[in-house]
């Protein structure tokens, strides 16, 4: 069954875009640094699913790029699949343009990809294992 894991929020800082969910009351787990993604994240569980805000580490991170071209605001849309490695041969198989054809290891250990947003309607959207 896939479900939505999370939405990627693109922010410039991380302690001033946290603040107004903390205000709400809702909780958000400690910083992590994703050295290959050259970010800096905090992750908001909300319902089933979880806002992930991303603080980039390095002028030339994705996230950094993005920010400069988009502003912050969404990134990406993460869906949880429950066999990652087959859902990836399956959209190969059929064409999909994917970021990178290595699934990576982020956050928190969680297996990855991303599907290229030419493949996606517009959307960078993730795929992560589910655990």
């Amino acid at each position: 069954m896939f479900t939505i894991d999370h939405l990627g929020v693109a922010v410039k800082s991380l302690a001033a875009a946290k603040r107004i969910y903390e205000k709400l009351g809702l909780s958000v787990s400690p910083e992590e640094t994703v050295e290959a993604e050259q970010v800096r994240l905090v992750m908001i569980p909300v319902g089933e699913s979880r806002l992930e805000l991303l603080e980039p580490t390095s002028e030339n991170s994705p996230i950094a790029k993005f920010i400069s071209k988009h502003g912050e605001g969404l990134h990406h849309v993460s869906l949880r699949v429950p066999d990652l490695a087959a859902a990836v041969e399956r959209l190969k198989q059929d064409g999909v343009r994917m970021v990178s054809n290595d699934i990576k290891v982020g956050a928190g250990g969680h297996r990855y990809i991303f599907i290229h947003p030419s493949s996606a309607g517009g959307v960078l959207l993730e795929l992560v294992e589910a655990s």
